[in-house]
């Protein structure tokens, strides 16, 4: 009896006290973030619900959630109106191309002053970074009358060459290599590594969180960025699907079910993108952004 009412009084002395506040506070930021979840999602919900909609349900009043009829007429309008798959070969070549350049260009800026020592190296970090504090729309007319003056007007070369400079490509780089130890880049140097072979073969397989996460949100601007292909691009073959989609919807009217159909299938393929590879993501700015 002695013992189990010992054993007893031990079970009781070790269990932990509900901490209650911390578990409400644990549920209502949870209930905060559920709360803004359902704001961001509604509009998406709503654009998908009318896509699917007929053309005479879309304007009448009262407005409806679910539809009479499941329909798809809005989606094959739109394909059959339009160069779609031309407009959709035209981003994904564009965007490809970006992503790969501002990850060779910015990785390879940023391995210079993280690891090269040059007198003003510093200085050259923070000179990139001011160009965060510079807005995109300052550029365009600068950019427009470079790429008018090197005939790259309706070109391929004219939407990708003002798209592959990254200020914040080249901080991420530069914060995950200098969290590298130096005893790689030591034990390379004994062996009679170059520079390049240490970068190409040592800190870039090393960097491959921080190569997702530039090449991903990269690929997603660059697939959404509506301003400069819109600017520089005259011809029907050369448009991306943000400025296509907008041409096909200035002769639509009033016709809101392919409307949003057509929201749908340019924003597609970035929140299919940005799902796959959101992991990745969020580990490469969480290796870019610490101390």
């Amino acid at each position: 009896m002695a013992t189990q009412s010992i054993q007893n009084t031990n079970v009781t002395t070790t269990r932990r006290p509900l901490n209650l506040p911390r578990q409400v506070g644990k549920w209502g930021a949870f209930a905060i973030l559920l709360i803004f979840a359902v704001i961001w999602l509604l509009p998406i919900a709503w654009v998908l619900d009318t896509s699917f909609k007929p053309e005479g349900e879309t304007t009448i009043l009262p407005l409806t959630w679910l539809s009479s009829a499941f329909n798809i007429q809005a989606y094959i309008s739109v394909l059959s109106s339009s160069d779609l798959p031309r407009w959709y070969f035209n981003s994904v070549f564009t965007s490809v191309i970006i992503s790969a350049a501002v990850v060779l260009l910015a990785s390879m800026a940023s391995f210079s002053i993280s690891r090269i020592p040059f007198k003003g190296r510093s200085v050259v970090f923070w000179l990139i970074l001011c160009g965060l504090m510079i807005p995109g729309q300052v550029l365009l007319v600068p950019l427009f009358s470079l790429m008018q003056s090197f005939q790259m007007i309706d070109t391929y070369w004219g939407i990708i060459l003002p798209q592959i400079f990254s200020p914040f490509a080249v901080f991420i780089f530069k914060q995950f290599f200098d969290g590298i130890p130096h005893e790689y880049e030591e034990a390379a140097r004994m062996d009679g590594a170059s520079p390049w072979r240490i970068y190409w073969q040592i800190w870039m397989p090393l960097a491959r969180p921080a190569i997702a996460t530039i090449a991903i949100s990269t690929f997603v601007a660059a697939w959404n960025n509506f301003i400069w292909p819109f600017l520089v691009v005259t011809g029907t073959d050369m448009m991306t699907v943000p400025v296509g989609l907008a041409t096909v919807q200035t002769s639509y009217g009033i016709r809101y079910a392919q409307i949003m159909a057509s929201a749908i299938l340019g924003g597609l393929p970035a929140v299919i993108v940005f799902v796959i590879f959101q992991r990745q993501i969020v580990a490469g700015l969480a290796g870019g952004l610490k101390d």
